[in-house]
């Protein structure tokens, strides 16, 4: 008995920022929080579930996963099972097109990726909802990019999380808006983000205070997507990085996510702003600067953030679609993994 599947995803950048949960086991969110699925940024995910396989094995770029990243990803598998009643142990190959572990949500993209494939290949036959939910369960920003275009992942307010998911507000091709990202540090993170989201609730003084807000400006974001209000947009979009950011560098001890580069590429944004150009910034928990821009600006905007000390690369980002399968259903996973059974 075999079953196989392989499917992508891109990652998202949220305007309205997510960080901080009432339910960890659950990843249920303190506040909602709304995003953009942004393209070229991938994951490509493939799986295989075999009756001879004795334990699920993972790759990643083409290396071996192991310790605790790897147990995240059976645990996640182990709610798929449940539902379909099996125990088929799988393969599971992954790559990124950019950056891992540096705050440029390729988790997101990860287990979106991986949930859609894993509900095709178990034919578990989950709608949009339901599956936004199941990925939200490896990732909490998965449950974003699920979909494609503007998302709104919404807190939810039943303790068993069914109610928490996203929902698209828009398509992509309601406003062509786009996301220069640049890359500071293409390295990991000195802490990831569910750890820092817990020591953040557990010690901020400023947390609280985030939380209302973001609640407040999910919904103000949707206001200005659908009168497409760029600049109350933008000032959003800003306003929601710069106060999370805030509430990281309370906690006790102190979070600094943020590199001098960073701080440099916000400085910048402002400079440019205040040339006439449209252009506001963001940053989720990591040191790479964003910068949300009309389609008219975006060459500009790329062009001097490229100029800056301390930027690797740049990444222009339009409006990307939500995870999907892909054809043909490739096995090529189990050349690759065979010598791990």
């Amino acid at each position: 008995m075999k079953f196989n599947a392989s499917a992508k995803a891109f990652a998202n950048v949220a305007l309205v920022k997510y960080f901080g949960k009432r339910d960890r086991v659950l990843n249920l969110p303190d506040a909602s929080s709304l995003s953009l699925t942004l393209e070229p940024l991938q994951t490509v995910t493939k799986i295989v579930f075999d009756e001879s396989y004795k334990s699920d094995k993972v790759l990643f770029n083409g290396d071996v996963v192991e310790g605790s990243a790897a147990t995240r990803i059976s645990s996640f598998l182990d709610i798929a099972r449940n539902l379909k009643g099996i125990t088929l142990k799988a393969n599971v190959d992954t790559t990124n097109s950019f950056p891992t572990a540096a705050g440029l949500a390729s988790s997101a993209s990860g287990f979106a990726a991986l949930a859609r494939a894993v509900d095709y290949a178990l034919d578990l036959k989950l709608d949009d909802t339901a599956l936004s939910a199941y990925a939200r369960r490896g990732s909490g920003s998965a449950s974003r990019s699920v979909f494609g275009g503007f998302v709104k992942w919404q807190r939810g307010e039943k303790d068993d999380g069914s109610d928490s998911h996203g929902i698209c507000i828009k398509k992509p091709s309601w406003w062509d808006l786009r996301m220069i990202v640049g890359v500071a540090d293409s390295g990991q993170k000195s802490m990831g983000s569910t750890g820092a989201m817990n020591l953040t609730k557990e010690t901020s003084p400023y947390y609280k205070s985030w939380i209302k807000s973001a609640q407040s400006h999910v919904n103000e974001a949707v206001e200005a997507i659908e009168k497409k209000d760029f600049q109350k947009l933008g000032e959003i979009t800003e306003n929601s990085a710069l106060l999370m950011h805030g509430a990281i560098m309370g906690s006790n001890p102190g979070i600094m996510f943020l590199k001098g580069t960073t701080i440099d590429a916000y400085h910048l944004t402002v400079e440019m702003r205040k040339k006439g150009l449209g252009a506001y910034f963001t940053c989720d928990a990591g040191p790479q600067p964003k910068i949300l821009c009309t389609v008219e600006d975006a060459v500009k905007i790329e062009r001097e953030l490229s100029m800056l000390k301390g930027i690797k690369k740049v990444i222009n980002c339009k409006i990307g679609d939500g995870a999907q399968v892909i054809k043909p259903y490739g096995t090529s996973i189990e050349d690759k993994c065979s010598t791990l059974q």
